[in-house]
This record gives C-alpha cells, sequence and structure tokens, in this order.
C-alpha cells in the first residue's frame, strides 16, 4: 500500500475513531529524505538532524488544562473542507526505525501519521498527562486498524 493510501487510512481512522467525519478535513503530506526532514527539523525546531514526522497545524487547538481533551473542530456539512496542516514525513528515517524494531514499515509509517494528525488536533505529549491521553488514542485508533501497540511492545 503506497503512502496516500496510508494517509488516508491513518486520517479515516484518527478522524473517525474521535467521532468526526473524516470527509470533511484534510491534511497536506510532504514526503521526504532525511536531508530534507532534517533541514525542515533545524528550520523549525532548531534541531539539524533527522526525525520520523513532523507537523504543524493549521490552528492551535491544544486543550489548556493537563491532560484535556483539545476541541475538535468544527466543520460545516458542506464547503471545503476543514485544513487541519501539514504533516512531513521521512522515509528513510521510517524504514530505519521500523527495521530496528521488527515491525512491519506500512505499520509504522500508518503510527506516525496517526501521531501527526493528533497533534494537527491539538493532543501532545509535553506534559504527562497530555501524552497519557495522547498514548491511548493512538494504540485505540491503530487497534481499529489491526496494529499493535507500539508503546507495550517496546516499539514507540
Amino acid at each position: 500500500m503506497g503512502l496516500p493510501a496510508l494517509a488516508q487510512q491513518a486520517l479515516t481512522a484518527t478522524l473517525g475513531g474521535l467521532g468526526a467525519n473524516p470527509a470533511r478535513f484534510e491534511a497536506s503530506l510532504l514526503a521526504c529524505d532525511d536531508a530534507r526532514i532534517a533541514e525542515l527539523n533545524s528550520a523549525f525546531r532548531g534541531k539539524p538532524t533527522p526525525t520520523n514526522v513532523l507537523s504543524w497545524p493549521a490552528e492551535e487547538r491544544s486543550a489548556e488544562t493537563a491532560g484535556g481533551r483539545p476541541e475538535m473542530p468544527q466543520a460545516p456539512p458542506d464547503g471545503p473542507p476543514v485544513e487541519l496542516g501539514d504533516i512531513a514525513i521521512a522515509y528513510e528515517t521510517c524504514q530505519r526505525e521500523a527495521q530496528q524494531a521488527g515491525i512491519a514499515m506500512q505499520d509504522h509509517v500508518v503510527h506516525l501519521l496517526v501521531h501527526a494528525l493528533l497533534h494537527l488536533l491539538g493532543y501532545d505529549h509535553i506534559r504527562d498527562q497530555d501524552a497519557t491521553l495522547m498514548e491511548a488514542v493512538e494504540v485505540r485508533t491503530l487497534a481499529q486498524l489491526g496494529i499493535a501497540d507500539p508503546y507495550g511492545d517496546g516499539c514507540g
């Protein structure tokens, strides 16, 4: 399965699992190599090294209280879909991580896309309570897709 199909699968499962109509939302996706993601990581995070995935939300949606659910954006029933933001994912890093963890590349990519989509929706993992919530949503979403808990088996 190619990246567009994996991205659609991640978007559908993530938004559907949160009670939203996936057809009413969209996100931009950049597939890149380690060199390009290192440039982006340096420019936006001050870290000049490759990473697996980066995300840039279109709007700040994080919850004010630690462990609180971010407010879901409201999508009108018609008109253009709500733009959630942008995601960049690095093939080389994903491939290396999947091989090191002994997991299927597709499963790892879907996990990272679910993770990035949750960031676009205001979820984060800086505060412990927020990390617990975000991880639970990830694990539940991945389970719906038949993908094992990436945190429970040390593959996160």
